[in-house]
Formats: C-alpha cells, structure tokens, sequence
C-alpha cells in the first residue's frame, strides 16, 4: 500500500488545516463520510505518512556532521551566519490532521478493536511529530486536540520539555499496545514492531540527554528512559521476526540493504519505498555522484581511522598507521569499509561495462567517496532515478539502542553484548572480539571523539553506531545527545599524500589515478588527475592543502572557520513565528 493513498480524498472532504501553530486554522466540514467506516479510517490514516520522512530526507540527512567533509561549510557552524531569521521547522499541519482524526475516532458504529487499532497509529504519528519538534528546539506547546478558529490555544507559551515527552511516551505506549498489524511485508506500513523499534529510539535519545545534557537537571530520570528503550528494542529483539541481512556474506550484505529495489525483509523495519510502476524514485545517485548538485560529502580520515581490522584490533593500534596510504590503510579492514566508500575492486557500470571506479577527485575532497546509497550503474547518476529503497528503520538499528540503553544503565552482559554489537561485527566480517564485552578502552576514541568516557565497553558501542549507522542521518543527533557538538569543529582530512608529484594507483588496479602539486609538472602521466594544494590559488587561500605542506593528509576547507556554542544544542524559534507569538519566547543564546 502506497503511503499518499486517499490524501486526494481527504482534500476533497474539505479536512483543511492550518500551516502552523500560531496562524489562524480554517473551519472544517464534518468528517462522517469517514469516521463512519473501517474503510474510511484507513483511507484518513494514509494521510499521516506524509509526516515520514522521504528517502532523499534519509539519504541526504547526514550532510552536516563530524564525519562529512563538504563543498561548503553549514551556514549553522558560521560564526555570525545562522540566527532566528534562518531558522525553519516550526510547521504544524500534520498535527491539526492527526489530532482532527483522534478528536473525531469514536464512532460507536465501527467496533472499539478497530477505533483503537487506528488511534494507535494516529498516536505513533502524533508521536513522531512531536520527537521531532523536541529534539530540533527543546520546548515546544503541546496541542492534543485540533482548535478551533477562535481558540487562544493558538497564541500559548511552550510548554516544558517535561510534559511534552511524557506525552510522546503515553503516545507509544498506547500506539505499542493497540496498532494489531504485526507484520508487512511491503515495510512501507506502520505496524506493531514498528511502534516498538521508534520507541527504542525516542526513549534511548531521550534517557542520555537527560543524562549528559546536565543543564537540565533531568538526570534523575535519565535510568527510567533508558530502561523503557532497552524494554522496547528486546520485544522487536524477541518478537519481531528480524534478523541481520547476512546474504552474500560480509562482503556484500551490508550494501544490499542500501542498494536493493524491495526492502530487505529480514532487516528492514520501515523503508521509503521506491516504485518505478507510480514514477516513485529517490536521487541518490545524482547526489552522491555529482560535483555541481549536492554537498559532495566524503568522510574524514579521522572517522575512517574507527573502523577496526578484520582480527578485531583498533586500526589505530598500528604501527605507523597515520602515514599509510590509501591502497595501504583500506587492506584488511571491517568489511563495512569497502560497502561504504571506494575502494579496493569497487567497479561501476558503465554503457553496460564494468570499469574499475576509484575515489574521483572531481566529487570527493578527501579521498573517501561514499557509495553507501548509490547504485552501481551511471544511468543513475543524473537525475531522480533511483530505483532502491531507502531505510528508515531497521533491525541494526534496534540492536544498537538495546546494547547502548544497557550500557548506560551498566546491566549489558556479555551474552547481550554478542547479539547486538558481536552480531553486527560478524556481519561485517570481524573475527575476534565478537563473544564478550571489551575490558580496554581505545585511547584513540577517548582521545579523539569521547575524552569524558572510560568504560571500554561504551566506548565501543558508540564506535559502533558511527560506523553501522554513518550516512543514515543520525549522527548529527547523536552528539547533540552524547553533548559532544564539538566535534562538529573536527578538521575535515584526508588520506595521507606522501609525497608531491607523485601519482597514486588508489586501487592498486595498475592504473595511476591521482597526484598532488604546487607547481604543475610539464610531463604528466595520461589518464592521472592533478590536485592543486599550494597555499594559495587565484590570489586567495586554497582550501584544499597538505598537512604538511609537501606531504602530509589532505585539509579541506579548514580557512573557513566552524565554531560550536552552546546554543547550537537547539535551533532557534524562526523569527517569524515568534513575531506572530511573542509568547513563544526564544531559546538560549540565539
């Protein structure tokens, strides 16, 4: 079942809502057509998954992050370049629709299973609506019913973050107990699991803000969060009926789940399906592969450097690794890696043949070109043609909110860590390591990601999800919540040049691919492409240099100057908006 099926419908009842919170709605006309039949409440509750994500929003969702080197740095992290006026989000009308249906759900004609069953999915949805008002600006008014044209609901103060979330729980808690479908297969639908998995999510979020986000207070309350995401991830955990991909084995079963037209249903939770057949598609291809259209994210080196080697030690353990090159520090790697960025035999299909594709400098900055959500074939690359379905939940996921709630709370055992973390390692083809939970912790992630945290274990599991999870647009949330925005000042680097004039073979195919100057040489291999990083271009700083000026890791656009606040944990109120509700008030410090 297609998600936009019966808004066309909804229209033509005259179901209107206002656009945001603090403008005027319009008058509604009865709803009975609807509320009087199960068909009609299913053709209303296709509406609210216009409220989902789409796969684009996925895809492209971790395009500001520490681990993504970009055309431009993010207006947000500009010193001066960011303020209310910018600000955007604060857009209501998906909860006047949903909160219209639960006003309006209680008619006694259709059976009291049924009317909860679609409450219980109105709820999820009023649910994720809401989690994603709190975590974008803190504070926010709780509405739980539509108002009325005359209602001065519409012009209130927010209220506490407090209230709202507890409101959010209630919601999946209902929506956990009373949503009756349990499985489908299309993962394009709402269903029981799914209810659990998004509280997973919500409360594992919720429970370490409150935990290391201590201007708040809130860190009472932190255990009885994380408590409730650790319940729900074990119930799709011991219920669900979902496993880890493994078709193909380590080599190739992480891609497919990024790259595959059906959602792989062992794996995938909730999926942004694509639909040839309805023009449904995605533009993966022309954003990950373009130099003029997208951001040209590519990774840094110091992320690349977590992912561990295939015996299970640190990369980083390595004697000498920070001057290994290219072909040198991708060997022997998590298979992730190569599931992730070019590498290696990475080939491409071109005119219908395949030809070997190393990192191309026209796209990449550092060297680290994803390919985690791009289809292999060119025909893909111009346009929105992508044909793959594109995750927006899924089993990965679950287990990592269960082994990191447990962490937190200091009750992960080893048994817990092997289903979880030793699971999703095994997957990407790590041989050591898998049974117990580590007993030493990593100086490279204290000392470059988590200076404040000592236990190995959760030092690890925050490796983890970096790695399982880049490119699926959690990251940025995820520091907000560790209170690691910092990190978003990381130097964006690249692999290591050892030397000028020199042309690089990146996948060690035979074929020199790349080198590096300051001054062009006159004789230049065919085929090679040259990289200028000399101080200085055009009669201005160059943004692409080496670290050590004739050698060294590539440095991309460190000129251009990234500075975290405190007040980037939330964004501003849009000025607009509090114009038209000075109620409303503004966050701190913007």
């Amino acid at each position: 079942m297609k998600r936009y099926l019966g808004w066309l419908v909804l229209l033509s009842i005259g179901l209107a809502s206002c656009e945001k919170l603090d403008q005027e709605p319009q008058a509604t006309v009865t709803g009975e057509a609807v509320f009087s039949s199960e068909n009609g409440l299913q053709l209303y509750a296709n509406s609210f998954y216009n409220g989902l994500p789409t796969g684009n929003d996925i895809h492209q969702g971790d395009a500001m992050a520490d681990y993504a080197a970009r055309t431009q740095v993010p207006d947000f992290l500009r010193p001066g370049a960011f303020s209310a006026r910018q600000s955007s989000g604060w857009d209501w009308t998906q909860l006047r629709n949903i909160n219209y249906f639960i006003a309006n759900c209680n008619n006694p004609a259709i059976s009291p299973a049924v009317r909860s069953n679609y409450l219980g999915l109105a709820r999820f949805f009023r649910a994720w609506f809401y989690f994603d008002k709190v975590k974008r600006f803190g504070d926010v008014p709780w509405v739980g019913n539509p108002l009325a044209v005359d209602d001065p609901s519409l012009y209130s103060n927010r209220d506490p973050r407090t209230l709202v979330m507890d409101s959010v729980l209630a919601d999946l808690n209902f929506a956990c107990a009373n949503i009756t479908a349990t499985a489908d297969n299309s993962r394009s639908l709402i269903t029981k699991q799914t209810a659990y998995a998004f509280k997973s999510r919500v409360c594992l979020f919720e429970g370490t803000f409150r935990k290391y986000q201590t201007s708040y207070n809130l860190g009472s309350s932190a255990a009885t969060w994380l408590n409730e995401a650790a319940s729900a991830a074990n119930v799709v955990m011991t219920t669900g009926g979902f496993s880890l991909n493994t078709t193909g084995g380590p080599s190739t079963s992480y891609r497919q789940l990024f790259t595959s037209q059906a959602p792989v249903a062992s794996e995938i939770i909730l999926a942004a399906v694509a639909d040839p057949a309805l023009s449904v598609y995605n533009d993966a291809n022309w954003w990950w592969t373009s130099a003029t259209y997208g951001s040209r994210v590519s990774l840094i080196r110091t992320f690349v450097n977590t992912y561990l080697n295939q015996d299970g030690t640190p990369f980083t353990n390595k004697l000498g690794y920070q001057t290994l090159t290219f072909a040198q520090e991708v060997k022997g790697r998590d298979r992730r890696l190569q599931q992730t960025i070019r590498m290696s035999d990475y080939k491409r299909l071109n005119g219908g043949a395949l030809e070997a594709a190393p990192p191309v400098f026209s796209y990449t900055y550092t060297g680290y070109q994803p390919i985690k959500w791009t289809l292999d074939d060119t025909y893909y690359d111009g346009g929105s043609r992508n044909i793959n379905s594109i995750s927006i939940m899924r089993y990965a996921e679950v287990l990592l909110n269960y082994a990191e709630a447990k962490t937190e709370l200091g009750t992960l055992t080893d048994a817990d860590w092997a289903k979880t973390v030793g699971a999703l390692r095994q997957r990407a083809g790590i041989t050591s390591g898998l049974a117990a939970k580590p007993t030493v912790a990593d100086p490279y992630l204290q000392s470059k990601y988590f200076p404040g945290i000592s236990d190995p274990t959760l030092l690890e599991v925050r490796r983890e999800r970096g790695i399982e999870l880049v490119l699926e647009g959690f990251r940025f949330y995820d520091l907000v919540r560790w209170r690691r925005g910092e990190l978003m000042e990381m130097p964006w680097n690249g692999f290591y040049v050892p030397a000028l004039n020199q042309p690089l073979d990146l996948n060690e195919d035979g074929v020199l691919d790349v080198a590096f100057y300051t001054a062009l040489p006159a004789t230049r291999p065919a085929g090679v492409t040259y990289v200028n990083v000399a101080p200085t271009i055009s009669g201005g700083v160059n943004p692409q240099q080496l670290s050590n000026g004739t050698s060294g890791e590539i440095i991309w656009l460190n000129n251009v100057p990234r500075k975290w606040e405190e007040k980037y944990y939330l964004y501003p109120i849009p000025e607009t908006d509090r114009l038209i509700n000075p109620k409303l008030g503004q966050n701190p410090g913007w």
